[in-house]
Formats: structure tokens, C-alpha cells, sequence
């Protein structure tokens, strides 16, 4: 019984300190929206770069969502190298519906992906 009972509480320590890690996070995310919403100096990778060939959107697009959209929190976090990625949404001038995923660096805001929602484009990116 002493066993159950000790697993148990290692469980409730693990939860609290996730919800208390997840919570920060989300913190420092709506106080600081100027790190992802500069577009002075875009780094656009080569997924991005196919990716707004076949999707029909331009950098101007880019740069209008990243400005104008807002932050999608359930696909904003950590990415895929342990940095900070956000999910930007919203409609551009031509009333296409788009998201774009940043990472902010020290140089510049790195363009992970865009995606049109409104409409399923073939694409044959890597």
C-alpha cells in the first residue's frame, strides 16, 4: 500500500509542475508579443518557400499576418529544436485565410511554415 500511495504522489508532483512549467510559459507568451510580430527581418526557410509557391501567398501576406493575426496558443509551443514557435492566424487583403508558424532568434524571425486554411493546395515539398 505504501508503494501505491508513494507512486501517487510522485504523479501529482509530476502534474503540478507541468501545469506550473505550461503556465509560465503561456505567460511570458501574451507578455511579449513583439518578439514574433517584427517583421524587419525575415528568415525564410526553403520548407516556407515552397510552401507560398503552392499555397498562393506572398511575403507581403506573411508579413500582414504576422502584424495583423492572432496568436493560435494551441499551436503555439515548443518546436522541434526546443525553441519557442507561434502560430499566427488570419485573413490577408485577398481574404485568404492563412496561418503562419515562427520561431524568433537573436538575428530574425525564422518563417517555419504557412498554410492556407481555406483551401487544400497540392504541394510536393520535400
Amino acid at each position: 500500500m505504501k508503494r501505491r500511495s508513494s507512486f501517487y504522489f510522485l504523479v501529482i508532483i509530476i502534474v503540478v509542475l507541468l501545469i506550473i512549467k505550461s503556465s509560465a510559459w503561456f505567460n511570458q507568451l501574451n507578455r511579449d508579443t513583439s518578439s514574433f510580430r517584427n517583421t524587419g527581418h525575415l528568415i525564410l526557410t526553403k520548407h516556407v518557400k515552397c510552401r507560398m509557391d503552392c499555397r498562393h501567398i506572398t511575403e507581403d501576406e506573411i508579413k500582414e499576418i504576422l502584424k495583423e493575426g492572432s496568436v493560435n496558443y494551441a499551436k503555439s509551443g515548443i518546436g522541434s529544436k526546443g525553441d519557442s514557435t507561434f502560430a499566427l492566424e488570419g485573413y490577408s487583403h485577398e481574404n485568404q485565410h492563412i496561418r503562419v508558424v515562427v520561431a524568433p532568434e537573436s538575428d530574425g524571425l525564422v518563417v517555419i511554415t504557412c498554410i492556407d486554411l481555406g483551401h487544400e493546395w497540392p504541394c510536393n515539398c520535400y
